[in-house]
């Protein structure tokens, strides 16, 4: 699976190899390509610019992850898969995702290590090029493929359900920065849990939806003249031990499968909650 984004990531140019669960290794290959000169160690001085002035070329970041265990025997068995990979969305969804993952583990990793709290995780939509494929070893390894399709990761749907979904967080985003609404605390820590479930970082997940359902009782309470909102409200009240109960396993060490199945349902019941009130806000 190959990605390419515009500009550069914060992870080095490189070959990475990842082990996972049992003998599955992956190896995330990436190449900055068209990349500007490094700074000096001195910052240079200013210059003058020309009115209207073209904007600067940007470089463009190719990662590309590759499945190293369990290699094809034959090019008919790996054409054979890349055709019912991409025959179905599902089956390409589920690829596409398994790639970037590996890059947000690359990304999240690379955050920790350097300390760095703004460092970002990427989605497939933010590509600019995505290709599944298949490869030599040595193809792989340096970003190639021996065959290859380009898939379309753009925004499905109507036009008016598109510009309904850009609209909506334009018109907060306005609201926000003019002062006229603000952002609640529960909302931010929720879409950390949330990133670090999808990542499956399972005790950060239960750690972050601790406080976030702690917050969201206190600052949505009464938010909305809505049964359906007190209803969600009331079971967040009735099972904020089970999140208590999770985040103190987590501080233990690994959630066990009822404690992981909680925080999922939980999460899930924060979101609803909130997505309910963006659309009866309007």
């Amino acid at each position: 699976m190959q990605f390419e984004f515009a500009g550069t990531l914060d992870v080095p140019d490189g070959r990475y190899l990842a082990r996972g669960d049992g003998d599955d290794q992956q190896v995330l290959v990436i190449e900055t390509l068209a990349a500007p000169p490094p700074p000096r160690r001195r910052r240079r001085r200013s210059r003058q610019v020309e009115p209207g002035a073209e904007p600067g070329a940007l470089p463009l970041t190719r990662v590309t992850a590759v499945r190293a265990q369990a290699p094809f025997e034959a090019d008919d068995d790996a054409n054979r898969w890349l055709e019912e990979t991409v025959a179905a969305e599902d089956s390409t969804d589920g690829a596409l995702a398994e790639g970037v993952d590996l890059l947000n583990r690359a990304l999240h990793a690379h955050a920790t290590a350097s300390a760095n709290p703004l460092g970002a995780e990427l989605s497939v939509e933010r590509a600019a090029t995505v290709r599944i494929g298949h490869g030599s070893g040595k193809e792989v390894a340096s970003g190639r493929f021996s065959e290859a399709r380009q898939i379309d990761v753009s925004v499905g749907g109507s036009r008016r359900r598109q510009r309904e979904e850009e609209l909506l967080p334009q018109e907060r985003l306005a609201a926000v920065l003019g002062g006229r609404e603000r952002l609640d605390a529960c909302e931010t820590l929720l879409l950390r849990a949330r990133a670090d479930l999808n990542a499956g970082r399972l005790r950060e997940a239960a750690l972050q939806l601790r406080i976030a359902l702690e917050a969201m009782l206190v600052e949505l309470d009464g938010a909305l003249v809505d049964p359906r909102h007190e209803e969600d409200m009331a079971e967040l009240r009735e099972r904020r031990k089970e999140a208590g109960d999770a985040a103190n396993e987590a501080l233990r060490g690994s959630l066990d499968r009822e404690h992981e199945e909680q925080v999922r349902e939980l999460t899930e019941i924060c979101e609803r909650v909130l997505r309910r009130r963006r659309v009866l806000r309007g």
